[in-house]
């Protein structure tokens, strides 16, 4: 069995590394100086390689960097709205809705640019090093995590990664060429087709939590009969 913990340090000092070589380049950017590599690097306090090991192009990096200035502030805006609304947090289907429509209508802002990063990063699959560090969607699965954080204590860890894969898959510039290119949807409704596909895989989460704990508390009545039964037969014999 696979240490959890341990992939799980592995995975966020890939994000941090990851954050920081991002950060560091929009700083750049932000001065008005288009950085190389090298630069980003020592601003990041990392090496050349390990920026390649995250972003194979300068193009890559500098796109990234560009969109995650905005993209913060779009999306944390609305999921820090939800948490003002719903001070409690019961309701994470709607909390997951409000983050959706803002990923979405961020996607739809920059479709262009997301287009081309998809590009991009599409010319990297075959690099080993991938699976390790994949080249997109970070932030993607921290506003995920974080809408969904009122339902964490509810599902185990291998529940609750699936329902965050799950609502990778919807959510996006990958939803919404989908949504685009092969259904012809307009904005407003591929916004609609994310929300309520995030929404319902939130509720098949929820209910699948209702259906297993009876499931288990009928597999710890028959064990608890079974083990009597045994007992039963132990005297008698």
């Amino acid at each position: 069995m696979a240490d959890t913990t341990t992939d799980t340090g592995r995975a966020g000092q890939r994000r941090r590394t990851r954050e920081a070589i991002l950060a560091a380049a929009a700083s750049l950017l932000s001065n008005g100086h288009t950085p190389s590599v090298g630069e980003v690097a020592d601003a990041a306090e990392v090496s050349r390689r390990t920026v390649y090991m995250y972003f194979p192009t300068l193009e890559q990096l500098l796109i990234d960097a560009t969109l995650g200035t905005v993209s913060r502030e779009t999306v944390d805006a609305a999921i820090d709205a939800a948490d003002d609304e719903d001070a409690d947090g019961d309701d994470v289907q709607a909390r997951v809705e409000r983050m959706a429509r803002a990923v979405q209508r961020l996607s739809a802002a920059t479709e262009q640019q997301g287009r081309t990063l998809m590009r991009l990063t599409a010319m990297t699959t075959a690099d080993p090093d991938a699976r390790l560090h994949p080249p997109r969607g970070y932030r993607r699965v921290q506003w995920i995590e974080r809408a969904l954080a009122p339902l964490r204590p509810r599902l185990d860890a291998e529940h609750f990664e699936r329902l965050v894969t799950s609502l990778s898959m919807v959510l996006g510039w990958e939803a919404l060429i989908v949504q685009r290119d092969i259904r012809g949807l307009s904005l407003a409704e591929a916004e609609d087709a994310s929300a309520w596909a995030a929404r319902a895989l939130v509720a098949a989460a929820v209910a699948e939590i209702g259906e297993t704990k009876p499931a288990r508390a009928a597999a710890r009545r028959r064990s608890a009969k079974q083990g009597r039964t045994g007992a039963s037969k132990k005297r008698n014999s």
